[in-house]
């Protein structure tokens, strides 16, 4: 069945507030047991929209949901938010506990985030800001096609979710806009993004399962990300910082990042627990990125970042609060137009980063660059034109890896061990003499 949103006195003439004909048409196509709200060509200003099991949003080409601005338009959910659960406004589109939910069409979902950057800035908010799209513990989840633009906080968020497909959707958001990012699975299951156009204020694609604080540790797993283009913003596909639940399981091919600060990047710090491990990431373009590949466990950002514990480079105890990185395998990645350095991997004194591996993988170094910080943690000196900075990693691999225009060693290894080097360069050169820095790092093969 379908319900146009028209027939339950929708005007879309972009001035008078729709939000009670969409929630009319949502009431009656739930209480027929679901169906199709059509959202016909036209602009309207609405407020949250809430959907149920069985249904479907369907925004017509030339459709565009211009969201309010008035937060009274925005009731107050109980949900997750930056890994603890909270009241926030809700979300502009929201489901919970439901099944068989999608937004899908060719039309535009306008967010209208300005005022709630400004107000985010000023601190003035009582609670944090909507997002786009969130599903909150709920099966069977598809957005596909649709455009969105200037999101108020975090664009696709469904979290708690088992069997979700975002399919060749297209986000927008101003590169300077704070916290905007494009599509970010918490603590799901069988994740597949494919095919979209991701421009953002903040990461791309951003994989989470909450922080220490979170009730139940729940993780990430079983995510495929394919075919998709990443533009600007802090990262192209981000793995944490809250992965308290872990995160496991991850396929990443055949994208391009183009302007991203950092291309895969994982960080984690102590006190978080949780194991991120299984990942594996192939054909990859990168252009004019910052760092390509950095992955730290020293992530000094948010609540409790810049206590002792965080930064200390000092071993601490081992248990379950301790966070794991392990089993990274990389391959066939070309980069262009780096400028802090070709990757960064730095591990915990007590919990190395391990088994990582760098197969047929090219990075080129941008010719002036001004020193940038590759990773967020404390008492990190700006770089520019560095090599692959690698501390505290074990068992970690290079196979057929080329780096260009790099100043200094080309591969700077420190408090690591079991490295190997099978048919690297640097600058065009073989020689492992001119090209290693090794630092405190034992059993080492070069061939």
């Amino acid at each position: 069945m379908f319900y146009n949103v028209c027939d339950f006195g929708a005007k879309g003439n972009g001035v008078d507030k729709d939000t009670e004909a969409f929630k009319k048409a949502v009431e009656v196509c739930e209480r027929n047991g679901g169906g199709t709200v059509y959202v016909p060509a036209g602009i309207y200003h609405i407020g949250a929209l809430h959907l149920k099991s069985n249904m479907t949003l369907y925004i017509e080409s030339g459709a565009v949901l211009k969201f309010s601005q008035d937060e009274e338009d925005y009731p107050l959910v109980y949900t997750r938010w930056e890994g603890e659960e909270m009241q926030v406004y809700s979300p502009l589109i929201y489901a919970e506990n439901a099944e068989n939910v999608a937004v899908v069409g060719f039309g535009t979902i306008d967010g209208q985030g300005e005022k709630w950057w400004r107000l985010h800035r000023n601190k003035e908010l009582k609670y944090p800001r909507p997002r786009s799209i969130c599903f909150y513990r709920c099966n069977n989840v598809t957005i596909e096609g649709i455009k969105i633009i200037n999101s108020p906080s975090w664009t696709v968020n469904p979290i708690e979710c088992q069997n979700v497909t975002v399919h060749n959707i297209k986000i927008q958001n101003p590169y300077d806009s704070p916290n905007t990012d494009g599509i970010n699975p918490e603590s799901c299951k069988g994740v597949r993004i494919s095919n979209c156009y991701i421009d953002v204020g903040d990461d791309c694609v951003t994989l989470k399962s909450g922080t220490e604080d979170c009730k139940e540790r729940i993780p990430c797993e079983n995510i495929t990300i394919t075919n998709c283009i990443m533009a600007h913003g802090h990262g192209g596909v981000v793995i944490g910082s809250e992965m308290s639940g872990g995160v496991r399981n991850v396929v990443i091919s055949n994208c391009i990042f183009e302007g991203t600060d950092r291309g895969i990047r994982i960080k984690t710090r102590r006190g978080r627990g949780g194991a991120v491990e299984d990942i594996r990431v192939s054909n990859i373009v990168m252009k004019n990125v910052m760092c390509p590949f950095a992955f730290y466990m020293y992530y000094h950002c948010g609540k409790g970042g810049k206590e002792k514990r965080v930064w200390d480079k000092s071993p601490y105890p081992v248990d379950e609060s301790t966070p794991i990185v392990r089993r990274i395998y990389i391959s066939d990645v070309v980069v262009r137009e780096a400028r802090a350095a070709a990757g960064f991997l730095y591990g915990l004194t007590e919990m190395p980063i391990e088994d990582v591996v760098f197969s047929n993988v090219t990075v080129e170094m941008a010719q002036n660059p001004e020193p940038e910080l590759p990773a967020m943690m404390s008492y990190l000196e700006p770089m520019a034109k560095r090599g692959f900075v690698i501390n505290t990693v074990k068992n970690i691999r290079f196979m057929n890896v080329s780096v260009m225009n790099q100043e200094g060693a080309a591969f700077e290894l420190n408090n690591c061990e079991n490295v190997e080097f099978y048919r690297c360069r640097a600058n065009d050169t073989a020689d492992y003499s001119k090209i290693l820095s090794l630092n405190n790092t034992n059993k080492v093969i070069t061939d």
